[in-house]
């Protein structure tokens, strides 16, 4: 267990509640299943206690940490490893992490991190769209891995797993408690790995439908399916334009779409796309 800084000033607003558990930072960089062959993105590195481990396991690592307080102990901590770089600056800005994503050209790009709590959603749907890593490895709070990961029909199932797991397939690799971190957060974290699918639900022409599809469908979770779709989409379909379609794809009338799984929403925005060309100037 490595000592925490208890001269640093710790800051909630950038959630920092760093990692000083020396096994689970080895854990993680090995769960994380990368070797020389690969660049590794680090988001809000802290103290260094996974960089670390990620410098001695592959074969470039770019860390990007927000809170300039931390450069000096980071450098200090990184000087013996030839293979690292700490980028400051904020991973939400969309040239931060093309910058970053470029550092690690002619590696196989890949990111493995302790987010902060604070960032964690926005940061993996940047991450994801990018479509850039073949894999992404982050500890977060345990309820949001769950919903990164929930199946369709359970509670935690929400536009938020639909969007992760039509980019990758997802899995809780293992629950980190409290007491690995220092503040000690309130909340059980967990360590979720992304890995990108090679071949998406639907072409590029269908993606905008089935993203909006989804979050009509988890927007009024109460609501039937074909309601939720015209709450969403009325300006195109009438209702029972919308009841046929999910009939022609075996969807009875009392469905919801919280039990849809991504192929279901796929087939649902294909159908609905091939039905009326209208749904575009619902874009605008």
């Amino acid at each position: 267990m490595s000592a925490p800084n208890r001269g640093f000033k710790y800051s909630k607003a950038m959630g920092q509640n760093f990692l000083i558990d020396d096994s689970v930072a080895e854990r993680v960089a090995r769960e994380a299943r990368v070797d020389a062959s690969w660049g590794v993105l680090e988001i809000g590195p802290g103290e260094g206690a996974l960089t670390e481990r990620l410098c001695a396991a592959v074969g470039r690592v770019v860390a990007v940490e927000l809170d300039r307080r931390l450069l000096p102990a980071l450098g200090r901590r990184l000087a013996g490893f030839g293979n690292a770089e700490v980028i400051c600056g904020d991973i939400l800005k969309p040239d931060v992490l093309r910058a970053a994503a470029e550092k690690l050209r002619g590696f196989r790009p890949a990111v493995c991190a302790n987010l902060p709590y604070n960032i964690t959603t926005p940061v993996i749907t940047a991450l994801l769209s990018s479509e850039v890593f073949e894999t992404v490895t982050v500890m977060t709070q345990r309820e949001v891995a769950a919903r990164i990961c929930a199946r369709p029909g359970t509670p935690d199932c929400g536009a938020f797993s639909v969007f992760c797991q039509f980019y990758a397939s997802c899995g809780i690799l293992f629950d980190v408690p409290p007491t690995a971190f220092f503040p000690r957060p309130g909340v059980l974290s967990s360590v979720v790995r992304m890995e990108a699918r090679a071949e998406r639900a639907v072409g590029r022409d269908d993606e905008e439908m089935f993203f909006r599809v989804a979050r009509a469908a988890f927007a009024q979770r109460r609501k039937t399916l074909v309601n939720a779709l015209h709450s969403a989409f009325g300006r195109s379909f009438t209702k029972a334009e919308l009841a046929d379609a999910l009939s022609s794809l075996g969807y009875g009338a009392a469905i919801r779409g919280e039990t849809v799984d991504i192929a279901g929403f796929a087939a649902i925005a294909s159908a609905l796309r091939e039905r009326d060309a209208r749904f575009y100037t619902d874009l605008t």
